[in-house]
């Protein structure tokens, strides 16, 4: 079994930078992916980054260039550094366990895993 909390969130100006960490317990090493996803109010839920069990990573197009993902395996943690937000990037941001393989990497239905996600407010 697999428990996920996020960490990190809060509030900043536009062009701030927030680190989110995920930490994780249970044998998160034991999937290919791990992955953050956000929601904003109204809208669907996004995939923002993954990274694979090897290191390699992933990013939305959205956030390529701007947000930062890495994971400590001996500390069974995952991190999201993100810098130049914009209030566009305002969202409850999640990080989950890909379980399933049925979709494309980023869609929400290959995760079986969810931490209970943890607010970004950027403002303008």
């Amino acid at each position: 079994q697999v428990q996920l909390v996020e960490s990190g969130g809060g509030s900043v100006q536009a062009g701030g930078s927030l680190r989110l960490t995920c930490a994780g317990s249970g044998n998160t090493d034991s999937y290919y992916y791990m992955g953050w996803f956000r929601q904003a109010p109204g809208k669907e839920r996004e995939g923002v980054a993954a990274i694979r069990r090897g290191g390699s990573t992933l990013y939305a197009d959205s956030v390529r260039g701007r947000f930062t993902i890495s994971k400590d395996n001996a500390k069974n943690t995952m991190y999201l550094h993100m810098s130049n937000l914009k209030p566009e990037d305002t969202a409850m941001y999640y990080c989950a366990v890909r379980t399933a393989s049925g979709y494309s990497i980023f869609h929400p239905r290959n995760y079986g895993y969810w931490g209970p996600g943890t607010q970004v407010t950027v403002s303008s």
